[in-house]
């Protein structure tokens, strides 16, 4: 008898990602259609389709909410993009954006059970792109945008809240900002140390940066200093967009001025979401223990066997090292969380849920080296579904 083992080769886990290997498994896209009930026979298909679907559609133009019982809407996220802050990749536009969103797509799939649909938008027009999602709305249950650059995805997203009666996230912004404070949560555990003791350093003040910022201050954070590629952003600086000038008068409570040499000395933990370098002595001038998250992608800002030199804790945005800081342990719960309450929009304590319930599955197995679960552990996205599903009851945007 031929067994699995006999038949199939299995992979070589540990084994390095070879160029071939990505090229082949993008092949034709990572995405398909299924259907839910086979169509075998034409009896099957009067039912599915002619004549039989016409009564579904009469029901549903006499009563709009059966839309979400008998169509797939309620369960459909939009992942949307304009291509203009793509990884690491910058502005590569909408057709090279669209790897990125089919990848995104099949994350919602194989771990929050929801079906989405990659929308890749040829125009960078707030106007152009509010306007399409507006029309296309009898189709998605909500949307997540995804690599817009800032300052403009900060008015994007603001505006879809207003204009859409659904869920709205742009996972560049919160869905960083979630697990990043997951993985605080985690190392302050391992370390016995209170986020309101702590100075925070955040280099990058793009779309990630800002958010993280605000959603740090919310959760406590003592002190929270952000650095763009000229510097410290205060309150007495020139030429500070609206979000950075706004930021300023929130963050730096030390009253810092100058570049990250300034920021990071005796600060408590460094967080890096700007693609820069950070040189070892400056991390070395960090307040022990220290925590450095180094989370830019493919490369961070400092490597973490340099940096575990000098910090007691490290984590970056890759999976071949400890404490991989990622989107994917947030966005399929939260968005299926939302979809579960029939949330009509993602609030800050549901965003704060997430966050918590992501600690406390680490918390089983807490230590230096694991302060954040596994990118594939499948108790990620159950449970922070039903922390943002309780809360978003709580807050009461349900129904």
């Amino acid at each position: 008898m031929t067994t699995l083992n006999d038949s199939v080769v299995q992979p070589d886990l540990n084994a390095p990602v070879t160029d071939d290997e990505i090229f082949r498994a993008h092949e034709g896209g990572k995405l398909d259609t299924s259907v839910t009930r086979p169509i075998a026979d034409a009896r099957t298909l009067s039912i599915v389709y002619t004549p039989g679907v016409a009564k579904v559609s009469r029901a549903i133009a006499e009563d709009a909410s059966l839309a979400k019982q008998y169509t797939w809407t309620n369960r459909l996220v939009a992942v949307v993009s304009d291509g203009t802050a793509v990884l690491g990749l910058g502005d590569i536009g909408p057709r090279a954006a669209l790897p990125v969103m089919e990848g995104k797509s099949a994350l919602f799939k194989t771990f929050g059970g929801l079906n989405s649909i990659p929308l890749v938008l040829d125009t960078t027009d707030v106007d152009e792109i509010v306007e399409t999602l507006v029309r296309l709305r009898p189709s998605f249950g909500a949307v997540n945008l995804e690599d817009v650059a800032a300052p403009r995805c900060f008015e994007l997203e603001r505006r879809l809240i207003e204009a859409l009666d659904c869920p709205v996230m742009h996972d560049d912004q919160h869905g960083t900002a979630i697990i990043l404070l997951a993985a605080l949560r985690g190392a302050n555990a391992v370390l016995d140390r209170p986020i309101e003791d702590e100075r925070i350093v955040i280099a990058g003040a793009g779309a990630s940066g800002v958010a993280c910022a605000n959603f740090l201050l919310s959760a406590g954070a003592g002190d929270v200093t952000v650095l763009d590629s000229r510097g410290i952003v205060h309150a007495d600086r020139d030429g500070l967009n609206p979000v950075k000038a706004e930021l300023a008068t929130r963050t730096n409570k030390a009253g810092l001025r100058g570049g990250l040499a300034e920021a990071l000395r005796d600060a408590d933990v460094f967080v890096g979401l700007s693609g820069s370098t950070v040189p070892e002595e400056l991390i070395a001038t960090m307040a022990p223990p220290s925590i450095v998250f180094a989370l830019s992608n493919p490369d961070p800002e400092i490597h973490p066997d340099v940096a575990r030199k000098h910090a007691a804790i490290v984590a970056t945005g890759r999976s071949d090292f400890p404490n991989q800081i990622n989107n994917s342990l947030a966005f399929p719960g939260v968005f299926r969380g939302a979809l579960d309450a029939g949330a009509r929009r993602i609030t800050e304590r549901m965003k704060l849920a997430a966050a918590e319930a992501i600690f406390q599955v680490a918390a089983e197995d807490l230590d230096a080296d694991h302060i954040v679960p596994s990118g594939v552990d499948p108790r990620v996205a159950p449970e922070v579904a039903a922390a943002v599903a309780k809360a978003a009851t709580e807050d009461g945007v349900t129904g």
